[in-house]
């Protein structure tokens, strides 16, 4: 009776075994500044990406007969294009199949070269420099609106609702400097007259001597074309200089993070944009923060979260059509989805770019990013 039992454990152990050799590991990186001011965005990235291979993981996966298991392997840039290159590096050495990043437009299109030369495909959740899906690299997406829509947004608001008279100020990276390029075009071409056009740094806090440049135009409305780690003092600072002009700035200072560094100098003459539909609007926005909030202990979405998702699914999606996670046989597929995402639909044109790219327009009222 012993041996009996004891052979049917150990033919028990041989099958599972057996069950678990068949199951294979694909793993998929994810860049994005995980520390530093704008780790918050950088998270945001992660926890959406970290989200869909869950629900893929849990549905099951099978490619080229065998049970798949997709894990996240994350990676630091610190918003920063040379370590976003050697991260970059790093993930096509460990064998990723597909990448989803980066955040900063500077960081993205140094690295999808990296990626290009290795044949890994890579969906940013958020770049959104034209410059990025402009390169010819046939594996480079962006779930995002490009630059040339929101800036062509920023710039259409401004003259058409908030004034004529219009100040631009631009943090000199790849997205800033790109977005604000997009704002001054759309900005003549609404009738509006561009009195300043000045420039800080990704790291600057202090604005005092810009910012009296720009007083002494007396615009009528000051756009800022950066992240919220500089637009959020910035905003207390044009306060503290009397400059009754609005503020509006772009999906880099859209966000919760502006409102507790802005403090009591952000008001209801503050706007702001996001690509895409505001995240109650979007066809998975609702069901997508609950399951977020409960699996993030609480954490609101930032950004790019529902972005994140999408792009991790266009890979997997890629993959399942294609029958393999090579990115040589999958990549070619990605080209070709076209399946309901939380963001929308997600179906990519000829240079990579998401289709039908929407552009929302925010105001500051009640302590709040309200849609316009």
């Amino acid at each position: 009776m012993k041996k009996s039992v004891l052979a049917l454990a150990v033919m028990g152990f041989g099958a599972a075994g057996i069950a678990h050799a068949q199951e294979v590991v694909v793993k998929l990186g994810v860049a994005a500044p995980l520390t530093g001011a704008q780790s918050h965005l950088g998270k945001d990235i992660e926890n959406g990406a970290r989200m869909a291979i869950e629900d893929y993981n849990a549905k099951g996966v099978t490619l080229d007969g065998k049970k798949v298991k997709f894990e996240l392997m994350p990676e630091d840039d610190q918003a920063d294009p040379r370590t976003a290159t050697t991260v970059a590096q790093r993930l096509s050495d460990a064998g990723v199949k597909g990448v989803i990043g980066h955040l900063n437009s500077g960081a993205s299109i140094p690295s999808s070269r990296i990626y290009d030369q290795a044949g890994i495909p890579m969906i940013s959740p958020a770049s959104t420099n034209p410059k990025l899906t402009q390169q010819s690299f046939k594996l480079v997406y962006r779930t995002i609106a490009n630059d040339v829509q929101q800036g062509l947004a920023i710039g259409k608001y401004a003259a058409g609702h908030l004034g004529k008279k219009v100040a631009i100020i631009d943090d000199r990276t790849a997205y800033g400097q790109g977005l604000a390029d997009e704002v001054e075009k759309a900005v003549k071409a609404g009738g509006g007259t561009v009195v300043g056009r000045e420039f800080t740094t990704d790291k600057a806090t202090d604005f005092m001597a810009i910012l009296t440049k720009v007083k002494s135009k007396s615009p009528e409305v000051v756009v800022y074309s950066g992240m919220d780690s500089q637009a959020g003092p910035m905003l207390r600072q044009i306060k503290q200089l009397g400059i009754g002009a609005k503020f509006i700035t772009g999906d880099g200072g859209c966000t919760a993070e502006i409102i507790k560094l802005a403090g009591d100098a952000i008001g209801e003459t503050a706007y702001c944009t996001q690509p895409g539909l505001p995240l109650d609007m979007m066809p998975g926005g609702k069901g997508f923060t609950e399951r977020y909030k409960k699996r993030f202990n609480n954490s609101e979405v930032q950004i790019y979260a529902p972005y994140a998702y999408d792009a991790a699914s266009a890979i997997i999606e890629a993959m399942k059509s294609a029958g393999s996670a090579d990115p040589a046989k999958y990549g070619p597929a990605i080209a070709k989805v076209n399946f309901p995402g939380v963001s929308g639909k997600v179906v990519f044109d000829a240079k990579g770019d998401i289709k039908d790219g929407a552009v929302t327009v925010y105001q500051f009222k009640g302590g709040q990013w309200v849609a316009q």
